[in-house]
């Protein structure tokens, strides 16, 4: 039976690598998310090449180049025909890459199935990302456009449940929430990380002028809340699954691209299912 990870103290020292960081990547993500069309596709395809290369040495360090090539095909295709309105074909093009990655890499691989899984990860929440930043029908009331709205709504929800889950675990401590696969979390940061995700979503939906009731507003922040700290609890799992620490060294004191998303990947496909329900009308 698997031993559960040990629990490390927080390396306050890192912190300033942190905010360093982010100061760089925030600015460059809500400018991509501002500006939409080429610069928010090359951002989406920029990640998509740095995750498939992370997943690639996760799940196939003998044939990286391989997996991570076939991923990154796959998953742009998908993406390049959702951008374009083709839903239908995207999701037929992601389930078909993930089924050519899986053949391409069966010799290289420790598991075939697991680059096909790669596809399977990345590629929903890229086309639920394009599919938020490119809504019709819907207006805001301020100069925002309802794709930005949208997406900074996505993004808000993401990050309270992040800070928010850090500071309040890190204050009150308390039982472990997954101690097996990460030690580090605890009940008191999964609650904390809710209250701030619903919110900063309420918060958000009433200064953006999204057309959302407090209480829709509340839903999908604790939808969002919950997806992105079940991202980050899935990708834990899948570390130590093949045996490693942190998905890759690209971002200073965060690890991989991976790290830095695992939530987001979660939380965009949540947040568009729920945009789904209330543009159909089941909810206002």
């Amino acid at each position: 039976m698997t031993s559960s990870l040990p629990a490390r103290d927080f390396d306050w020292k890192n912190l300033a690598i942190r905010v360093a960081s982010a100061t760089v990547l925030v600015p460059t993500v809500l400018g991509a998310i501002w500006y939409g069309g080429g610069p928010f596709l090359l951002m989406i395809a920029v990640a998509i090449g740095l995750l498939a290369v992370e997943w690639g040495k996760m799940c196939a360090p003998e044939a990286p180049a391989e997996v991570a090539v076939t991923i990154t095909v796959a998953v742009l295709a998908a993406v390049f025909a959702a951008h374009v309105g083709w839903y239908r074909s995207a999701w037929l093009l992601m389930v078909g890459g993930g089924l050519l990655a899986a053949f391409i890499t069966r010799h290289k691989a420790d598991r075939a199935a697991d680059a096909a899984y790669g596809v399977v990860y990345i590629a929903p929440a890229c086309i639920a990302m394009v599919w938020l930043r490119n809504p019709a029908g819907e207006s805001v009331s301020w100069d925002l456009t309802p794709g930005v709205a949208w997406m900074l709504l996505l993004f808000v929800i993401t990050w309270a449940a992040d800070i928010c889950a850090f500071a309040v675990g890190s204050a009150l401590k308390g039982p472990k929430l997954w101690p097996r696969f990460s030690p580090n979390k605890t009940w008191s940061g999964f609650a904390g990380g809710l209250v701030g995700s619903v919110l900063a979503a309420i918060a958000f939906a009433h200064f953006a002028g999204l057309d959302l009731s407090w209480p829709t507003a509340g839903i999908f922040g604790l939808v969002g809340g919950l997806a992105t700290m079940a991202g980050d609890l899935w990708e834990s799992m899948l570390k130590r699954r093949f045996g490693v620490k942190d998905s890759g060294d690209l971002i200073p004191g965060h690890g991989g691209l991976l790290d830095r998303v695992d939530g987001l990947l979660f939380a965009s496909i949540a947040i568009a299912g729920a945009r789904i329900v209330v543009h159909w009308g089941w909810a206002t």
